[in-house]
């Protein structure tokens, strides 16, 4: 059996892995290529009270729940980030995310700085923050206006709120530059690899080190 064999083979608790980014600078392109290849790793779907969206399907795209539910959620400390936006409250659950990460699974999250934070108060150690900057300003406004999804006043708005979003630059514990779409997709990867030999994750390691002098 080859080292990476062995290694591969010993017990590994998984990781929250968030990605974060202003509007544009392409973390839903980058998120969904991860989730395409890493079989070890899942979405983290939110709770919301908003009403679904056409071709929105429940425990897909979100949990659709009610107000009542989500502030007895919140009460009882049942969600590891939660925010209101524009008058509806969104959540992550923080169950399923601790039989993720019990299970060995990485769990990516899709959230803004603030949702970080909190998610940093509460799973320090299972936290890994990477955040995605666009080349230069003139770029992203380019990328915002080719969607062409949006009037021109909402991308000035998006803009103004690029500006905030990246002044929390320095909360992350990687900073990646989208210049080209490859390289930062494959800057990911190797952090995620990097970030799951880390020691305190690595549960078996305990277990293989004895074995190992028993028979030395």
């Amino acid at each position: 059996m080859s080292s990476q064999g062995t290694s591969s083979a010993i017990a590994r608790r998984g990781l929250l892995f968030v990605l974060s980014s202003p509007s544009g600078a392409g973390k839903t392109t980058l998120s969904r290529q991860l989730l395409a290849r890493e079989s070890d790793m899942v979405m983290s779907v939110s709770v919301t009270t908003r009403k679904p969206r056409p071709g929105e399907t429940d425990g897909k795209d979100y949990h659709f729940i009610s107000r009542a539910q989500f502030d007895q959620m919140v009460k009882d400390g049942e969600l590891l980030e939660y925010a209101e936006v524009f008058g509806n409250g969104y959540g992550t659950p923080i169950k399923p995310v601790n039989d993720w990460l019990a299970e060995g699974k990485d769990v990516l999250f899709d959230i803004d700085w603030q949702g970080t934070q909190q998610i940093h108060a509460r799973m320090t150690d299972d936290l890994v923050r990477v955040f995605i900057l666009p080349p230069s300003a003139e770029e992203l406004r380019d990328r915002l206006v080719r969607r062409a999804q949006d009037a021109a006043s909402v991308v000035a708005k998006r803009m103004a709120e690029a500006s905030n979003e990246i002044s929390h630059w320095a909360e992350y514990d990687y900073v990646l530059i989208n210049d080209d779409l490859d390289q930062c997709d494959r800057s990911i990867s190797k952090i995620l690899d990097a970030e799951r030999l880390r020691r305190h994750r690595r549960v078996g390691l305990d277990t293989f080190v004895k074995r190992l002098r028993k028979h030395l």
